[in-house]
């Protein structure tokens, strides 16, 4: 009788404690180096998704995604156009560094990443991953510039932007059709990215998805043909949503959840349509709604779910985040500008950059730092305005926004924070010294002009 009770009293402890390991083992991410995946959307604005404003645009598996990790307020790109942006993201480094400030990559010029450059894929592929890239590439169309020979098993895509011409769909090195039905290409690219998430579930893998849209010319498929109520804009991207949801139900399928870090953003502001949602303008400019753009990273193990922050980062800090996510070692024969914010994401940490630099073409034409945004020119009809007139009135270079009171850069508050001033000039003129200063020299000297 007593051996029974006590049997009878055990079972409850031991039902607990089960339950107890059970929840810390949903807690506890799977042995090895996580999986990553990098979604990049391509002239998609601040505004044109759910968790960030959007009305008109439904964004169901996005905003999901974000009710269960964390989104970034503050997050920059590294340019206001395409290629010097993607230079930034996969090498951690400011596009000046790479030559990729003056122009975009066309198939009639000669600008791409340089083969000298160490990419993310690269890094990752030393560490043991297997890489693909899927979608827009816009680093260069030359052979040596190819996602193949520069850290990429696999490359499914376009080699440049989709209103360019030739425009050919690429599978490795090899034309697999001209000219390329574009209405179905954010449909294939989700296949490819399903096909390969499979095929790699045993091992680790580093899967980057940088969409051709809402970049224009739009196109979609005719799942999604007049879904929204945002015109053909919003049809394409709630098909990026629908992409984005394919990918998250794949790895939850394969049990690759909580083993999975995945990352979505865009690679500028909108241009032609969408929307910069309270930001001030969009595309090519140094205003906010140029550079900062939507950013949702979701990790179930390890990123605590609902989480926002308005920490400001770049794209520029995926590089070491990512490698030191692996295990791997920053390369020591160069310089990489981005910090690991691993500690932003999942902790809600304050940012590891003192201030970040947003440029237009080869000058610096902003900094940012904590809650402060120093504008030093931006862009009006043909000219270049230059904002130094402040320097007559007092004594300062500059517009200066508190970007916690007023997100949208509408007043200037330089006369009320002398201080502020002085502290952001100072970053600028290291930055003057240590970003390239030949090529930023020259330009940073020469008087504003108008654009040709």
């Amino acid at each position: 009788m007593k051996l029974l009770l006590t049997t009878l009293l055990l079972i409850p402890l031991v039902l607990n404690a089960a339950a107890s390991f059970q929840s810390a083992q949903a807690q506890t991410p799977a042995p090895g180096k996580p999986n990553i995946v990098v979604i990049m959307a391509d002239d998609l604005g601040y505004g044109d998704l759910g968790i960030y404003g959007a009305t008109l645009i439904k964004t169901p598996h996005l905003d999901r995604m974000a009710s269960e990790g964390m989104r970034l307020d503050s997050f920059y790109a590294s340019a206001n156009t395409c290629t010097p942006s993607r230079g930034g993201l996969l090498t951690g480094r400011y596009p000046i560094r790479l030559d990729l400030v003056m122009d975009v990559a066309r198939p009639t010029n000669n600008i791409g990443l340089s083969p000298d450059e160490i990419t993310i894929g690269e890094a990752l592929q030393a560490e043991g991953y297997r890489t693909a890239m899927i979608g827009k590439w816009h680093l260069g169309h030359q052979p040596e510039r190819s996602p193949i020979h520069n850290g990429f098993d696999e490359f499914y895509g376009l080699l440049h932007s989709n209103d360019m011409h030739p425009l050919e769909l690429y599978r490795g090195e090899q034309v697999i059709e001209d000219p390329v039905d574009q209405s179905t290409l954010t449909e294939r690219y989700t296949a490819e990215a399903v096909r390969f998430i499979e095929q790699n579930k045993d091992q680790p893998f580093f899967l980057y998805v940088p969409h051709t849209f809402p970049h224009a010319p739009l196109y979609v498929s005719d799942q999604f043909e007049g879904q929204s109520d945002a015109g053909l804009y919003g049809d394409v991207v709630e098909e990026i949503d629908w992409s984005t949801g394919e990918i998250l139900a794949t790895l939850d399928r394969l049990g690759l959840d909580d083993n999975t870090l995945v990352i979505f953003t865009s690679d500028n502001g909108p241009w032609m349509e969408g929307s910069a949602g309270h930001l001030r303008d969009r595309k090519g400019v140094s205003w906010d709604g140029g550079a900062r753009v939507p950013f949702i990273a979701r990790w179930p193990s390890i990123i605590p779910a609902g989480q926002s922050s308005d920490e400001p980062v770049m794209n520029i800090d995926l590089f070491p985040t990512l490698l030191a996510l692996a295990g791997g070692e920053l390369p020591t024969d160069r310089v990489i500008d981005g910090k690991d914010i691993m500690p932003v994401i999942r902790d809600g940490a304050a940012s590891p950059h003192e201030a970040l630099f947003l440029f237009q073409n080869d000058r610096i034409a902003g900094v940012r730092s904590g809650q402060w945004k120093l504008v030093l020119e931006s862009n009006y009809l043909s000219a270049i305005t230059r904002f130094d007139h402040e320097a007559s009135q007092f004594g300062t270079e500059g517009l200066l926004f508190d970007l916690a009171l007023d997100p949208s850069e509408t007043y200037s508050f330089a006369r009320e924070n002398p201080d502020v001033m002085t502290r952001l000039h100072q970053y600028l003129e290291q930055a003057k010294q240590n970003l390239n200063s030949t090529v930023l020299e020259a330009a940073w000297n020469r008087p504003a002009a108008r654009a040709l």
